[in-house]
């Protein structure tokens, strides 16, 4: 098997990101962000995904959490993105349905190189203890616009942020899971275009 992976760096004045993964692992995963609920999403990402994920991120947290969150997901999609290569064979389509108690979230993504997020949620959302739901949206954006591809989150119903936010993670681990397979009857770039 041709392991797909992908190794990036990113440094600036406000974070310092290093991270690695496979795309055909197994779910393990080694995160550190300084931001525990962060880790945790991104755990469930991980294990839910099977990309087997280490991420280190030194962030200006005493400030607030955006920048370690939007530029986590700058880095995991261009990851992803790179680990994807030309996307021969893939599946390029994935959709889930992923319930969280009270909370059940919808999410489909296209890997079509065309960044678009789409995220529609209940009116007044609310936010998880310590972790505005904002960041949730920031996360998702930073990772569509990275990874270059349409992301269409819906939050069906829900009441708990907690629920919310891991639902929208696992909802998109699976989904791109589903999306990034190989296609066992797919010869060559899943497009009319022959290249994504």
């Amino acid at each position: 098997m041709n392991f797909r992976t992908s190794r990036q760096n990113r440094q600036t004045s406000e974070t310092k990101i290093t991270l690695a993964l496979n795309l055909d692992g197994s779910g393990k995963n080694t995160i550190s962000t300084g931001i525990p609920f962060f880790d945790h999403m991104l755990t469930l990402f991980s294990r839910h995904s099977l990309i087997d994920l280490e991420i280190e991120v030194d962030g200006d947290i005493e400030v607030d959490f955006h920048h370690t969150v939007e530029d986590t997901g700058i880095v995991l999609g261009e990851a992803l993105k790179q680990a994807l290569g030309d996307k021969s064979g893939i599946r390029r389509y994935g959709h889930a349905y992923v319930p969280m108690d009270e909370t059940l979230t919808r999410t489909v993504i296209d890997l079509s190189n065309r960044p678009q997020l789409e995220l529609r949620t209940p009116e007044h959302t609310p936010d998880a203890q310590n972790f505005p739901f904002t960041l949730v949206e920031e996360f998702c954006r930073a990772l569509s616009a990275n990874l270059r591809c349409n992301l269409h989150i819906t939050v069906l119903y829900g009441r708990d942020g907690h629920h919310i936010a891991e639902s929208i993670f696992k909802s998109i681990a699976v989904a791109l899971r589903h999306a990034s397979e190989n296609d066992p009857r797919r010869d060559g770039i899943p497009s009319t275009k022959e290249v994504l």
